[in-house]
């Protein structure tokens, strides 16, 4: 299955507590941080849910 990597590009400072929920469950946490996730529908849910948040590079 495909791969793609997820970073975090802005912080989660005054953001509500169900978008901090999903980018600690992304395993980010801290601007710059990446992390690799399967290419699952489950997983892209969540992006598009943090979107202006992160940046989604695909392998």
């Amino acid at each position: 299955m495909a791969k793609i990597t997820v970073k975090q590009v802005k912080s989660i400072i005054g953001r509500p507590t169900a978008q901090r929920k999903i980018i600690a469950a992304l395993g980010l946490g801290r601007i710059g941080k990446c992390k690799e996730h399967e290419d699952t529908p489950a997983v892209r849910g969540m992006v598009a849910k943090v979107s202006h948040l992160v940046e989604v590079v695909e392998k």
